[in-house]
């Protein structure tokens, strides 16, 4: 049985592999540091890891974009677009009110991305706890429970709260609606997921030479000339030399077309150095119970 390294247990992590890949097929390593989760499939305790990259409001996790480019090579096998749904979550039932019960807390425990997601609603309900920020958001329930006090709540998915025993005061209290994020998988063989994808994409790393006036330019001119989109392009530092930059890029188009390994030629002749950080099926949330 195949070994999957993620955050966990209840994370928004842990929610999307399952909804993905299902539960009776792999077996899933739950890590508390996004550190162990990569390392675990660089070590060979796992096949695969699940790495959030990227949020519709938060925009990417550099960090974790850091990791991809600097601290490990392991390519992408897929990628799943996740709804982020986030609850308040206490260890006593609701009163007769939100706003009344959220007066007697005096902390609320989340995820740092988490806590910026909800803003408006940490402003309107709870603008005098105190914030404490950990590693995940099951960290924060498994936490709530552990202490047992009726002051502190936890900011975490629904299957959080379940999985610790913690009552429900808050649904869906992110600040957008139109929350989602996107996960990749990454390990050394290809993987099939359930349902068809929606597309192929391929995400490549390049660093343009140092002496060659207007690469940028003529780097993505040759994606353009050709029709190729780029859904998405990013700059972050090399940490080698001050001014000197990777670009993230993700390619609506496989490896396996005749268009995409030629752009990639064209580039790698005026000097660019181009790492194939993958090339692989992507897919959408599907509800399980379609809503009635």
């Amino acid at each position: 049985m195949k070994r999957i390294a993620l955050l966990g247990p209840g994370t928004f992590t842990e929610e999307s592999a399952h909804h993905f890949l299902g539960t009776e097929a792999f077996e899933y390593v739950n890590c508390s540091l996004i550190d162990d989760v990569f390392m675990s499939t660089v070590s060979g305790k796992s096949d695969y890891s699940v790495i959030p990259i990227e949020n519709t409001f938060d925009g990417s996790v550099r960090l974790h974009l850091d990791w991809l480019a600097n601290e490990v090579d392991v390519p992408m096998q897929a990628e799943w677009v996740y709804p982020i749904s986030i609850s308040l979550h206490g260890i006593q039932p609701l009163g007769e009110a939100l706003e009344t019960d959220c007066r007697s807390l005096s902390k609320v425990v989340s995820h740092s991305v988490t806590m910026s997601q909800c803003r408006q609603f940490l402003q309107r309900y709870l603008p005098h706890v105190e914030l404490e920020q950990v590693g995940s958001n099951g960290e924060a329930a498994r936490l709530v429970k552990e202490l047992g006090r009726p002051d502190v709540a936890a900011l975490s998915p629904l299957s959080a709260g379940a999985l610790y025993g913690l009552n429900t005061w808050a649904q869906d209290v992110q600040d957008h609606q139109n929350n989602h994020t996107r996960f990749v998988l990454i390990g050394h063989e290809p993987i099939q997921l359930k349902g068809q994808p929606l597309a192929i994409k391929t995400t490549i790393l390049v660093t343009l030479p140092d002496d060659y006036p207007g690469a940028l330019h003529q780097m993505l001119s040759a994606f353009a000339w050709r029709r190729i989109n780029l859904s998405k392009i990013e700059s972050r530092p090399t940490k080698k030399k001050l001014g000197t930059y990777y670009f993230f890029i993700d390619i609506e188009a496989s490896m396996d077309s005749v268009l995409l390994p030629a752009a990639l030629q064209e580039i790698e002749a005026i000097g660019c150095q181009v790492r194939i950080l993958g090339c692989y099926p992507t897919y959408s949330f599907e509800p399980t119970h379609p809503e009635v």
